[in-house]
């Protein structure tokens, strides 16, 4: 039973991803392709990856991130920035216009996050806070960025 209410609550947030990234991709100069929305969600997710980042966690050679990397820089969707650290090497930070493409997205998580917090008691929901970081931090290693 966890297991299949578990899939049941993942595919609906990934439907619901889907189908604002559909909304959001338009056939028109400038606008994103389905790919370029995955490409920026994983930047995104992985809190500004370099590029070597980027084409390892997705297993990809580093020219081919390299030229999706470039085409979302060229759309103004990711920008470069030197590295604190090693100056030779730069980060792919997200631009103002990424930041209100997401939004689009982050606005479900959201809906969904006050409806737990007015159907449930606030010890259920701290439990349940707790639950998820122990899941994210714990047992999912593969996707730790």
């Amino acid at each position: 039973m966890l297991e299949k209410n578990f899939t049941e609550v993942y595919e609906k947030f990934e439907l619901q991803f889907f189908r604002r990234v559909f909304e959001n991709v338009r056939e028109r100069d400038g606008s994103l392709s389905a790919m370029e929305a995955f490409s920026l969600e994983v930047i995104y997710l992985l809190h500004e990856p370099t590029v070597g980042q980027f084409a390892d966690f997705l297993n990809i050679s580093q020219s081919n991130a390299t030229y999706k990397v470039n085409s979302l820089i060229r759309k103004g969707y990711i920008e470069r920035q030197n590295s604190q650290v090693d100056r030779r090497e730069y980060h792919l930070v997200l631009s103002q216009k990424f930041l209100s493409y997401i939004g689009l997205f982050n606005s479900y998580e959201h809906t969904v996050m006050q409806r737990i917090t007015e159907r449930f008691s606030e010890e259920d929901v701290r439990r349940f806070d707790e639950m998820l970081g122990v899941i994210s931090r714990e047992l999912m290693p593969e996707t730790q960025s």
